[in-house]
């Protein structure tokens, strides 16, 4: 069923002044585009040499003028094509009355270039112009982005594809960029004033009188009673899924609001590969196609195992590639991105007429968080003797110990261990749990992940393996090695401040990588987990970690603080690491918010517990009391930012990494 495009609608949404709007953010002709509406097309530069203007300039998105943050007078900022092996020489000028800065998401280059002021960069001034130059190492999908002040959350964005040397193993016939935005017409200084006065400013989805009374009809006044109880002892709200919401942001998708409607044209029958981008301040999306499966082909720029999956989370500044083929001759399709509280979305179509677009598909409930999601299991809770009221979708759970307890609670301890699973995990059949299923059940999923991920193998002999597989004539590059997810490593010792300003503490946290998260599980659709990242090609030979640091994500809520190990940026002494060693990073989410980490410089190797296909990434999700970890080899030399991804948390929430010969 398609609808036909209001022509007011339509000129509305376009009315973005002084900017080269456009319908399709695709990448060049040789890469298979399309024709826009109004031969308006969002700017895209190619070659070796580029020439960039931040400025400010007034636009309309939502019908109120406002001022933006642009480069050459674009929303998103031109889409820049690389070359894999080119050396790049841009060239950006600073036409504001303040500093400015552009960093280059993901790209491995020298410190001096990675655009963050204070680390080996100054900023760029005003009325100054500065020359990044350095050599494309990498192929795929990334992104650059302001890194001074606010800048990002006022436009200060573009997408970056880099033409690989050699050809992917990839067959597709159009090739578009899917950027996802939030726009807000406040200003950034307003909206982080008022999550400073009041925490859940934006959030208009808290509980009502009304909704108790619900919750009493379907599970009695005695659970419903002890489960507000409980949540409100604990002075946090079962719908705090957003700091920001749809309250104040449009969700953009290529710089287009859903009235404006991006749409893609393509022949039905060919392969589409859509390149998406999370170039949100501070948004989770997720994203489907309703009828339509697209398979992931690659994340954060880096080539995986296909996989074919009906929905998948895109959190804050990470990429995700995927290949569909629409039957565009017979229905247009909706590219749908809701906002993770389901205050809104971005959307646009894949369509064979431009002027026809799809139906926007009804949104689906707001999510309610559970005690998995603050970490909690169920014998905790049973432990404490409260009703375990709202733990949809966690039968099968009580196994898992989750966030022992928390400060602010009655009987709240300080310290905890983890309790690790002893069973045999190499006898189970993990096909026959639905794991892959069309309508996958994740009532025992995170069970699941904690028996796989508690396998010991820090005393098997890879290379006994590996000998015995090529004697039985396996193709060792698509065998999986189990992973010691548990390994004795010397840990880094790091000062950690607990007090007033940490208002959660995680006694045992749990890798959580086949959870899909609050909102996703149990929806009747295949949805991505990071569980499901293989990387492309075989990584048993990469060198093991041999040290760990543990870091603790850290905050609260209520005053609005944000820290690593209870410290913000201005108390932390840096992290200091010797150039070429290999560290496994373990991230404690003490907090019950998704939290983006993203390290400057080198790549995170996550552990997803498969020896031979770790995944590469620059950005890496950290579930709420949960953990997760990666490996770092420590092969750039230089100062380095460490963050949360999320703007309004980033000036907390950061640390300067320093690597030394």
């Amino acid at each position: 069923m398609s609808t036909q495009l209001n022509r007011r609608q339509f000129v509305k949404g376009l009315a973005l002044s002084s900017l080269t709007a456009a319908l399709g953010s695709h990448i060049p002709s040789a890469l298979a585009g399309t024709a826009p509406l109004n031969n308006r097309k969002q700017p895209v530069l190619t070659g070796t040499e580029f020439d960039l203007v931040i400025s400010k300039k007034t636009v309309n998105i939502t019908g109120t003028p406002t001022e933006a943050t642009l480069v050459n007078g674009s929303l998103p900022a031109p889409t820049l094509v690389w070359q894999e092996g080119d050396t790049v020489t841009i060239r950006v000028k600073n036409e504001m009355d303040e500093d400015s800065s552009i960093h280059w998401h993901g790209i491995i280059l020298p410190t001096r270039m990675d655009g963050v002021p204070g680390f080996s960069f100054a900023g760029i001034k005003p009325g100054e112009t500065y020359t990044y130059q350095f050599t494309v190492k990498q192929h795929g999908t990334y992104w650059y982005h302001s890194h001074s002040g606010y800048q990002e959350q006022t436009g200060l964005y573009g997408a970056i594809v880099i033409l690989p040397k050699e050809k992917e193993p990839l067959e597709y016939d159009k090739d578009f960029v899917i950027q996802l935005s939030d726009w807000s017409d406040e200003h950034p200084e307003t909206i982080y004033a008022n999550l400073k006065k009041q925490a859940d400013y934006y959030n208009y989805t808290q509980r009502t009188v009304g909704d108790f009374w619900k919750e009493v009809q379907q599970k009695g006044f005695s659970k419903a009673w002890q489960a507000r109880k409980m949540w409100n002892e604990m002075r946090m709200s079962d719908r705090d899924i957003s700091d920001v919401t749809g309250a104040t942001y449009t969700y953009l998708m290529n710089g287009l609001s859903p009235n404006a409607h991006w749409r893609a044209v393509v022949t039905s029958g060919q392969k589409v590969r859509l390149r998406f981008i999370n170039s949100s301040a501070m948004t989770f999306f997720d994203v489907r196609i309703p009828g339509l499966k697209m398979t992931v082909v690659a994340a954060d720029g880096n080539l995986v195992q296909p996989v074919e999956v009906d929905e998948f989370r895109i959190g804050v500044a990470e990429t995700y590639d995927v290949i569909v083929e629409p039957d565009t001759a017979s229905q247009p399709y909706a590219i749908f991105a809701q906002a993770i509280d389901r205050s809104g979305y971005a959307i646009g179509s894949l369509t064979s007429d431009a002027t026809q677009l799809a139906k926007t598909p009804a949104m689906d409930p707001v999510p309610t968080l559970t005690m998995v999601d603050m970490g909690m299991s169920m014998d905790d809770m049973q432990g404490m003797g409260h009703e375990m009221g709202g733990m949809h979708g966690m039968k099968g759970m009580k196994g898992m110990k989750g966030m022992k307890k928390m400060s602010g609670m009655p009987g709240m301890g300080q310290t905890g261990k983890m309790a690790h699973g002893n069973m045999n995990h190499g006898e189970m059949d993990h096909a026959k749990m639905g794991h892959h299923s069309k309508q996958p059940d994740y009532t025992h999923a995170l069970t699941m992940e904690k028996m796989k991920m508690g396998m010991d193998t820090s005393n098997v002999n890879h290379a006994e393996h590996e000998h015995s597989m090529k004697t039985m004539n396996v193709d060792l590059d698509k065998t999986s090695i189990p992973m010691d997810m548990h390994p004795k490593l010397p840990q880094i010792e790091v000062p950690i401040k607990w007090g007033p300003h940490t208002t959660m503490r995680a006694m045992s946290p749990q890798y959580r990588l086949d959870d899909p998260g609050v909102g996703l599980r149990n929806n009747g659709r295949r949805v991505l987990t990071y569980a499901d990242l293989k990387n492309r090609y075989p990584t048993r030979h990469d060198p093991k970690p041999t040290k760990e640091l543990v870091l603790h994500l850290t905050g609260n809520m209520e005053r609005y603080m944000w820290q690593i190990n209870g410290i913000p940026l201005d108390e932390a002494p840096p992290l200091k690491f010797k150039y070429g060693e290999r560290i496994r990073i373990t991230f404690i989410n003490d907090t019950m918010m998704n939290h983006p980490m993203h390290l400057h410089g080198v790549w995170s190797d996550l552990e997803t517990g498969d020896e031979n296909h770790i995944p590469r990434k620059h950005t890496v999700i950290v579930q709420p009391g949960s953990k997760i970890s990666y490996r770092v080899t420590m092969d750039a030399e230089g100062d380095w930012a460490f963050h949360c991804h999320l703007l309004y948390h980033m000036m907390g929430m950061f640390r300067r990494v320093q690597i030394r010969q």
